[in-house]
């Protein structure tokens, strides 16, 4: 039986999320004990940007089992999408310019595309 999408696509974001949420405690963890730079901790965002976008498309690419690559976009665009709008409610508007979102973009998209296809 083969999975539906959405259902899929929900539980590749959950568990790419549930990777977030770990490697920013890490993050944070790492500021207060080793007092890091602004450069260092925006690089290890970027970074789990890339790996929790990565396994949101590897996850999709296996659920789907057919278009891999386009699963992998998705899901790096849904990412981005809940990031978005998270940030957007949370902060009442967008505080990130336009320099910042098409990196996080290239960051989530490219990264998706990519674990899509490895799966």
């Amino acid at each position: 039986m083969e999975n539906s999408a959405p259902k899929v696509f929900l539980r590749s974001l959950l568990f790419s999320y549930l990777l977030s949420a770990l490697l920013l405690a890490v993050i944070s963890f790492g500021l207060y004990k080793f007092r890091l730079q602004e450069s260092q901790v925006k690089l290890a965002v970027n970074a789990v940007y890339a790996l929790s976008c990565a396994l949101a498309g590897f996850l999709a690419g296996k659920g789907m089992r057919r278009g891999r690559f386009f699963c992998g976009m998705f899901a790096g665009l849904l990412y981005l999408a809940v990031l978005l709008a998270v940030s957007f409610l949370l902060n009442k508007g967008l505080t990130a310019g336009p320099g910042e979102l098409a990196v996080a973009a290239g960051f989530c998209i490219g990264s998706g595309i990519i674990g899509g296809v490895l799966s």
